[in-house]
Formats: C-alpha cells, structure tokens, sequence
C-alpha cells in the first residue's frame, strides 16, 4: 500500500524587510500589493504573515469570490501560518461595494479566527476590509 508523502516548504529571497506597525501601514502596504483593476469588482481574501517583531514573512492569497463573498477557511489559514513560522496574522478582505462596515459573517470570521489562533499560539493581530480608498480595522474597532 502506498501512501502519498507530504512535502511542507517555505522560502523566502526577501532583501527589503517590511514592518507594520499599525493598521495605516497594513492598509497602504496590502492595497500596493492588490490588484486595483478588481479591488472594485471582486471580493478576494489575503493573510499577511509576520514574524514575532512584525516584519512581513510574505502575502498568502487566500481565496477570490464573487461580488458579495469570498470563502475563508481558518484550517488553510493556519497551516500556511504554520509551514512559514509565523508569529502572527492579519486577515485582509476587500468590500467591492465600497462599503466598510463588516458584516455579520465578518464578524464571525474573526471572532472563529481568533479562537483558533489562540490555541496554536499564533497571534491574529487585525482584521481589515478595505477599499480602493480607505479600510476598516477590527483592531482599531475594539472588535478583536
């Protein structure tokens, strides 16, 4: 009987080190990285993983949606969180409809989210929703 084997990697070639150090910087730094020409037609989700002083290990793009959703699987988020020894994550999404206020879904998200990072030790440190122009932080909020 054979049994698929499973490979775990991570790599980086990193020279510029990135740190954020409040939800302002998380906001200009995630929305260089986003496809503009879609930030207003398609919901997509992305993770940025740190290390424990917050500097950037890398961007996972995590799923694309439609226009009113996008799928968030926490077990994806913490095993790509896990292969690249981070120390801490922060949940981006956009809202195409350029409207800011999470939704109940995003709550739930997050609050699901942090629960399970909190078990493996891993630190959820924002939950942003952003938009062409501006961003909402759960952090900031009170919310996490």
């Amino acid at each position: 009987m054979e049994v698929a084997e499973i490979k775990v990697s991570y790599s980086t070639n990193q020279v510029d080190k990135v740190k954020l150090t409040d939800c302002t910087r998380v906001f200009k730094f995630i929305l260089s990285k986003w496809d503009l020409d879609i930030i207003e037609f398609q919901e997509e989700c992305k993770i940025i993983l740190v290390n424990r002083a917050n500097f950037v290990l890398g961007i996972y793009d995590l799923s694309k949606g439609g226009i009113t959703g996008t799928v968030v699987d926490v077990r994806v988020i913490l095993s790509v969180a896990l292969k690249c020894n981070a120390s801490g994550i922060i949940l981006v999404h956009n809202h195409p409809s350029g409207n800011l206020k999470p939704s109940e879904a995003d709550r739930k998200i997050t609050r699901k989210l942090k629960e399970s990072c909190n078990l493996l030790e891993i630190s959820l440190i924002d939950h942003l929703i952003i938009t062409r122009h501006s961003f909402f932080s759960f952090a900031q909020d009170g919310l996490m």
